[in-house]
């Protein structure tokens, strides 16, 4: 285990970067605050698994012990997942703190690509990234991954930004803070559980090889993170009319329980689950699971690249 203050590297993953090999990094609020246990810890372990068969080394992070723990054991994940959503949601701001305090904390999208980029992991997969809240113009609900999107060298693959943001926004945000948008074998932006939310992606790119020389062009001119749209498989989307009506019905709840801030995504998520009868949770892990698969091959036509 390499061992610095606030970063401790499994032996798997410090081994496979020093060797040049496939790394992906992978988050945990899908586990704290994503999923009910048990279906959070199966979700990590086959993700894991997915990541090795496909050639590369997985490397969940989180914050444990008063340290990022990039690389898991098993025993931490089942710590994990049983601590759920008792463990913070750790963003930017509450890095110092959790660190200080050493509570356990499930990191977002943005921890996750902090952590990563320290570790020198690239290759980020995750279910959707967070964005711009419904409501935004007065509540001024903005996601800090798309911040760290903007400043980070990771590429991040996801099924597009949560469908319970507001999506127009959420591109127009990432546009002004200069993050590519790319699809993967799509034309238009995923909308998490929807293949599409019907707005362009910046451009659209077929094969893990394209997405890597991308990735080793935009790091090697010292810019910003990538996002690659990767559309949820068409078996397990589902129908625009049913979860369109179930969002709303889930904000409308939050609206009356006053549920707002860093709540409100995880809220809305299980609540969405419940109005499903967990239909959501199916398609919810086909996504991060085809995501796994596809950061997977991107990340090992990288390291052929470098290699």
């Amino acid at each position: 285990m390499s061992t610095t203050p606030f970063l401790k590297i499994s032996d798997d993953v410090e081994t496979a970067l020093a060797e040049g090999r496939a790394v992906v990094a992978l988050e945990s609020t899908i586990i704290t605050h994503g999923m009910p246990f048990p279906q959070n810890l199966e979700m990590a372990r086959s993700v894991e698994a997915l990541v090795r068969k496909g050639g590369g080394v997985p490397a969940t992070v989180t914050m444990l012990d008063g340290a990022f723990q990039v690389g898991l054991t098993d025993a931490d994940l089942t710590r994990l997942a049983e601590i759920g959503p008792k463990a913070a949601k750790a963003s930017r701001r509450d890095v110092a703190a959790l660190l200080q305090s050493k509570q356990a904390a499930g990191t977002t999208v943005a921890t996750t690509m902090m952590a990563a980029e320290m570790a020198g992991i690239q290759l980020f997969a995750t279910g959707g990234i967070g964005g711009v809240h419904r409501g935004a113009e007065q509540t001024f609900d903005i996601s800090a991954d798309l911040e760290e999107l903007s400043r980070t060298p990771v590429a991040v693959v996801c099924a597009g930004a949560k469908a319970i943001l507001d999506i127009p926004k959420t591109l127009e945000v990432l546009e002004t803070k200069g993050v590519p948008v790319i699809g993967y074998g799509t034309d238009t932006f995923p909308a998490f559980w929807m293949r599409s939310s019907g707005f362009p992606v910046d451009r659209r790119l077929d094969t893990p090889e394209a997405v890597a020389e991308l990735i080793d062009l935009q790091f090697g001119l010292g810019l910003g993170g990538v996002l690659i749209g990767n559309p949820i498989p068409e078996a397990d989307a589902m129908d625009p009319d049913f979860i369109g009506r179930t969002i709303d019905a889930a904000i409308l709840d939050a609206d009356r329980e006053g549920i707002s801030r860093k709540a409100l995504t995880p809220y809305l998520l299980k609540r969405i689950i419940e109005l499903t009868g967990g239909k959501s949770l199916v398609s919810n892990i086909a996504l991060v699971e085809n995501n796994v698969r596809v950061a997977t091959a991107i990340a090992v036509a990288l390291a052929a690249r470098r290699q």
